[in-house]
């Protein structure tokens, strides 16, 4: 069957085949000079041809064949990978301070208030530290946590010996936990959005959650061919101006409660959660850089989405990889018998007594890393590195998955060992080049500190109050372990799995 073309499709092509042309012209004459090895550039795509579907495995193959310092082009940009401890210690510490500036995506523009959220204003992590994500403001939410994670092992028990999909009550705990610090209460359950305004139940508000890191860890053409980014050709800007407007409204709705409580209440009126002392903050004349309304909705929203994802994701893989290594998983029980006994259940300030299931989750952390890639760094000024020059205006990216699987630290990288941790001094707080599972330096993850108690506590809770089996059929060989890219990096299919309750029936219950 012959295909026949519409009138303009010729006159489209004509425009597309000289704007194709100009830009290889003019974006090869803008690119600064870099002596960094790598693979060749085509024109106006750079070397997007040679990403898959995983960015940071393709770039991990690519540092194998040009080395762990080099260069590729997205599009019209330069991007200098760092793949090793050696350069990534040298752009999150050594010259932190000429690479401390972000560049401009369309997703901060659509999705984060125009550049208003934790992740795209320095400011904003001093204000976090200080203010908001204080180790004495974790501590005072200990109850939330624990009240919560009591709430998931009920959840689980009513569910005994079914086929769970873990995900769920991993993703409901978190967003429970997180809402009540921030919120002051519990926002969304499964019987619906306590919320009025943009989603009305649980399942569009996850979808929103979900959207959200999908499209903030995209590569969208528009950022990085930019005069093609009218065309919005992935539909990528489409669907980050719609979920931007969902998240707007639900973050007015929130915000217009917190404004009345303070009304109604006058002199009477006490902060009781995250978001009353940030509007607070907002009413602060002397604040350094102020914090308007837009940069409230920000900070909340990030408070929401990072400490939902990050340690939902973190516990489903680390009971897949013990669902994988039953040798492993029956030695984080006897510890957990051994120390915390069968008559309660775990809670945070057992976790020092606990150095086997930390082996586990920073083990889980190397392997199953959040952000493969930390976010994108900009450098302010040239910069010389083992010879090679950095311009100004150069995007950077850590590859931290790589670093995670490099065979010079790290004996059978590719092998869950929990094992190599016993006795190692290595960390997750971002001093341990090795293992940056919260990145470094200053664009270091500001609530790296909360998230690792809510997945401690969550985990040890899961592994003390049950025992774990894969659905009837399924084979540990035959459990596949795929991942997806984006802002996380989350298993491909979500792990179903049989939880059986191995304590005392009235623990459950309590």
């Amino acid at each position: 069957m012959e295909l026949t073309l519409p009138p303009w499709a010729s006159v489209l092509a004509v425009v597309l085949a000289t704007f194709l042309f100009l830009g290889a012209v003019f974006g090869r004459r803008r690119r600064p000079s870099m002596n960094l090895p790598g693979p060749k550039p085509w024109p106006v795509i750079g070397n997007f041809n040679l990403l898959g579907s995983l960015p940071h495995r393709s770039l991990n193959a690519l540092s194998k064949q040009y080395g762990p310092l080099m260069r590729v082009h997205f599009g019209s940009f330069p991007v200098v990978v760092a793949s090793s401890v050696d350069t990534a210690k040298f752009f999150l510490k050594t010259h932190d301070a000429a690479f401390i500036d972000r560049p401009k995506m369309a997703a901060g523009k659509y999705t984060t208030y125009n550049y208003s959220n934790i992740g795209c204003w320095r400011q904003a992590r001093k204000l976090c530290a200080d203010e908001l994500l204080s180790a004495r403001r974790i501590d005072a939410f200990e109850h939330v946590r624990r009240e919560e994670v009591r709430a998931l092992v009920r959840d689980l028990h009513a569910s005994a010996g079914r086929v769970i999909t873990l995900k769920e009550h991993l993703s409901t705990t978190s967003l429970n936990i997180i809402t009540r610090m921030v919120l002051g209460r519990k926002y969304a359950d499964k019987a619906g959005v306590a919320s009025g305004g943009a989603v009305k139940t649980w399942k569009e508000f996850r979808w929103m959650l979900d959207e959200l890191f999908l499209l903030n860890g995209v590569l969208n053409i528009g950022d990085w061919i930019p005069w093609l980014a009218w065309l919005d050709l992935q539909g990528y800007v489409r669907r980050m101006k719609q979920v931007g407007k969902m998240f707007d409204r639900f973050m007015e709705n929130v915000l217009e409660e917190h404004d009345e409580r303070r009304r109604r209440e006058g002199d009477a009126f006490v902060v009781k959660d995250m978001v009353d002392r940030l509007l607070q903050l907002a009413d602060d004349p002397n604040l350094e850089v102020k914090l308007t309304r837009d940069r409230v909705k920000g900070f909340t929203q990030d408070l929401i989405a990072g400490g939902t994802e990050s340690a939902a994701v973190i516990a489903e893989w680390a009971i897949s990889e013990l669902l994988k290594n039953p040798e492993t998983l029956a030695k984080a029980t006897e510890e957990l018998d051994r120390v915390i006994g069968r008559d309660r259940w775990v809670t945070e300030k057992d976790i020092p007594h606990l150095p086997y299931i930390e082996t586990i989750i920073k083990e889980t952390m190397r392997l199953h890393i959040v952000a493969p890639m930390l976010s994108p760094r900009l450098s302010r000024e040239e910069t010389s590195v083992n010879g090679y020059t950095i311009p100004a205006g150069t995007i950077v990216l850590v590859n931290v998955w790589t670093i995670g699987r490099d065979p010079e630290l790290w004996d059978a990288p590719e092998e869950f060992r929990p094992e190599r941790f016993i006795g190692s001094k290595i960390d997750v707080k971002g001093q341990d080049f090795e293992l940056l599972p919260f990145g470094s330096g200053r664009w270091t993850c500001p609530g790296y500190s909360l998230g690792l108690k809510v997945i401690q506590v969550s985990l040890a809770n899961l592994l003390h109050g049950f025992e774990w089996k894969l659905p009837h059929g399924v084979t540990k060989e035959e459990l596949n372990m795929e991942e997806i890219f984006g802002l996380s990096t989350p298993r491909k299919f979500p792990l179903q799995a049989v939880a059986e309750p191995r304590l005392a029936p009235h623990l459950y219950t309590a």
